[in-house]
């Protein structure tokens, strides 16, 4: 016999197996008891939230043959065998995201014309109903107002603001609740205890967090889990295993990390991370999470209200809220959330995680409004735990008066071993041991002015202040391969060419006044008599 994955096993049959949307179950139950059942439904939510499951139970318990004093299917008559087995014609599931043309809402509107054959209502379901087009939506309006008495349509979404005002003035809405994580990892226990597999109730509460409200959704990560370990025990450290994840303590050991800007700690833990397999997408997500907690943790008193967390990780946050103060985390999470959508386009995601840690354990250097309350927060937070703070007043320099304009001449003769770092620049960058380092001097040119500076020239300005961060090293490898000190400065790409421009004017203006005097000279020698005009 073929294998039943578990979202499909464990899907309820009845009002009482939906998990977490006793509101709308009530609600439910009520109508059947009463007799007041609505022509239309829309059930909105989340994915793995239970809309299509309810909807099937609806279906069978207002066709029932002998329903429960609860408004319950019994599940055994004939009906509710047939609508269970997927063979009766009074229930009619319609996917909207391929019948979503005008034409298949012609259809139903010719076909709700002819009473059901079997049981008191005919119910037609339509799944993902936000996918319709705007014609389609034209022509259920009038039959989904006024349908005819033995009729009940039930529509179900995951976005219900792309459904039309005129749509939702003619049903009853719904909003099914993400389930939380407590609830889904009692339930799986459940499950697992039917089904005879052992699994720890850590790895259990780690597949309802992955889960994210959706009971689907847990059941398909756990049924993996189980797949992958048949047979064993599935633990904590084999769930991260599967899923490429890593364990809750590395983003409070990152976090302490960032708020001592302690680069070294924090390229230790992206290599212990990478050594363990795991995945450079799931830890910045994961970490984004971690720090909206740690956000939540610092501005509100009991966490509980929000974080679906249990006690000892309750704690635990606010014990590590401590640490950073809320605007430090806004610009933290600021970051990684520009992280995260560059890391959508890397082909070296690693790189660029390592990259943006080390900025953050690198003095500030940025002037926007949100850098600015972090540095202060931070500030704030040094002082209140006693640690002396060293504030420079920053000393302005007179503006000097703007110079006139020096005439063009030519580039000066440049010095041999200058000339020979230039020539030599591709092969001596890639003698730098800091692998980060070298990555970006990849970006990098070699330039010279009237000084005896050596110019590393970048790409932009951002790049400049990473490479001034190790221009020490660069210097070294300089004196190690060529047995010379040199003097070195950063500078951008668009200074060198204005300042080159300024001194020499444009390369291309110089090279050809140059073939213009040569011109000159040559008519001169051979029509000495001729007048050429400058």
């Amino acid at each position: 016999m073929a294998y039943t994955a578990l979202y499909r096993k464990f899907r309820p049959q009845t009002f009482d197996g939906v998990i977490g949307q006793e509101h709308i179950v009530r609600t439910l139950k009520n109508q059947m008891k009463t007799g007041r059942v609505s022509h239309a439904y829309l059930f909105c939510g989340t994915r793995g939230t239970g809309k299509t499951s309810t909807a099937k139970i609806f279906a069978r318990a207002i066709n029932c043959l002998h329903p429960t004093e609860e408004g319950e299917p019994c599940n055994q008559c004939d009906v509710c065998q047939d609508i269970l087995a997927g063979r009766s014609v009074n229930v009619i599931e319609i996917d909207a995201a391929s019948n979503n043309s005008v034409d298949n809402i012609r259809e139903i509107r010719e076909e709700v014309k002819y009473p059901p054959t079997q049981g008191r209502f005919k119910v037609y379901i339509i799944d993902e109903v936000h996918m319709l087009s705007n014609s389609a939506f034209n022509a259920l309006l009038k039959t989904l107002e006024e349908p005819p008495a033995h009729v009940i349509f039930i529509l179900a979404t995951t976005d219900p603001q792309k459904v039309p005002a005129t749509i939702l003035s003619r049903v009853q809405r719904f909003d099914f609740r993400r389930i939380t994580t407590e609830t889904i990892a009692e339930t799986l226990m459940g499950y697992l205890q039917e089904e005879g597999q052992k699994v720890t109730p850590e790895a259990v509460r780690y597949v309802a967090h992955l889960g994210d409200g959706s009971m689907r959704d847990s059941l398909s990560i756990l049924d993996q889990c189980l797949a992958f370990f048949s047979g064993e025990e599935v633990t904590l450290e084999k769930v991260l295993d599967i899923m490429g994840a890593v364990d809750q303590t590395i983003f409070f050991e990152m976090t302490e990390a960032l708020a001592q800007k302690n680069a070294k700690k924090a390229m230790t833990l992206v290599e212990d991370m990478m050594l363990s397999g795991r995945d450079v997408k799931q830890f910045v997500t994961e970490m984004l999470q971690h720090l909206r907690n740690l956000l939540i943790a610092a501005t509100i008193p009991d966490v509980k209200q929000i974080l679906d967390l249990s006690q000892e990780d309750g704690e635990r946050l606010q014990a590590a809220a401590k640490i950073l103060s809320p605007e430090e985390i806004i610009y933290l999470i600021g970051k990684f959330s520009d992280l995260q959508s560059e890391l959508k386009w890397a082909p070296n995601e690693r790189i660029l995680l390592e990259v943006e840690l080390m900025k953050l354990c690198a003095p500030w250097t940025e002037k926007d409004l949100t850098t600015l309350a972090a540095r202060l927060g931070e500030l704030e937070r040094k002082v209140a735990e006693g640690v002396p703070v060293a504030i420079q007043a920053a000393q302005s320099s007179d503006a000097k008066p703007k110079e006139a304009p020096k005439p063009k001449r030519k580039p000066p003769a440049l010095p041999e071993d200058r000339k020979q770092v230039k020539e030599q620049w591709p092969l001596l960058r890639n003698d730098v041991d800091d692998v980060v380092l070298k990555s970006m001097l990849g970006q990098v040119e070699v330039g010279f002015k009237e000084d005896e500076f050596l110019y590393l020239i970048c790409e932009y300005p951002a790049l400049a202040d990473m490479v001034e961060r190790g221009i020490d090293k660069i210097a070294a490898v300089l004196e190690r391969e060529t047995g010379k000190s040199f003097e070195l400065r950063t500078t951008t790409k668009e200074e060198y060419d204005k300042w080159y421009e300024a001194a020499y004017g444009k390369q291309e203006e110089a090279s050809t006044a140059e073939e213009d005097a040569e011109f000159a000279s040559l008519l001169g020698q051979y029509f000495p008599e001729a007048d050429v005009e400058e």
